[in-house]
């Protein structure tokens, strides 16, 4: 019966292991979850929502993502300021600076897309190697998007092709009908 008890007792331990392991990650501080100290943590809430550059390793990448986060949710007005800001950024390098103009160009009409492919083709081997292949993941996404806008503007324009030909036909077909509607009737007629 003591053994049975102890089989009991290492269940109910397990089982209860098991649901604080499940349940109760809401009651872990944050930093525990992250992996990182709470200074880091700290540190990371105050990368969030700086310019991008290319100088604060340490916020380098939480500083481009949140820049292009605020590219694809800002409308035509934020991209126009955000570009008349890194015009008027001369404490900035060449690189950095186009850069971040091309993460904004990537998320304005279709012409622009051309430009910001042009800067990041142009630009992203100057950049930080930690911040390469976040603009490379960048570039392959637009060019994707490039990609798929001549799709559809070629399948727009085989659709117009085929609906002009389609009335073409139409009105051939109409008067091929008129002639042999002509041909009966004069047939009928003695």
């Amino acid at each position: 019966m003591e053994v049975r008890t102890i089989g009991c007792a290492r269940k109910a331990f397990y089982a209860g292991g098991l649901a604080l392991l499940l349940g109760g990650c809401q009651y872990l501080p944050e930093h525990a979850m992250l992996g990182t100290e709470p200074e880091e943590a700290q540190q990371a809430v105050a990368c969030r929502g700086a310019e991008p550059t290319f100088e604060d390793e340490a916020c380098l990448l939480p500083n481009w993502v949140a820049f292009g986060l605020a590219s694809q949710r800002g409308d035509g007005e934020w991209r126009r300021q955000a570009l008349n800001e890194l015009d008027s950024a001369y404490d900035r390098s060449e690189a950095e600076r186009e850069l971040a103009r091309a993460v904004a160009l990537s998320w304005g009409s279709e012409r622009e897309w051309q430009q910001a492919a042009e800067l990041y083709k142009e630009y992203t081997h100057a950049a930080p190697a930690d911040l390469q292949s976040l603009l490379l993941y960048w570039r392959n996404e637009l060019e994707g998007r490039r990609s798929l806008a001549s799709q559809s503007t070629n399948a727009r324009a085989q659709v117009a092709t085929l609906q002009r030909e389609k009335a073409e036909l139409s009105e051939k077909l109409e008067a091929l009908t008129a002639i042999e509607q002509s041909m009966n009737l004069r047939q009928q007629s003695p």
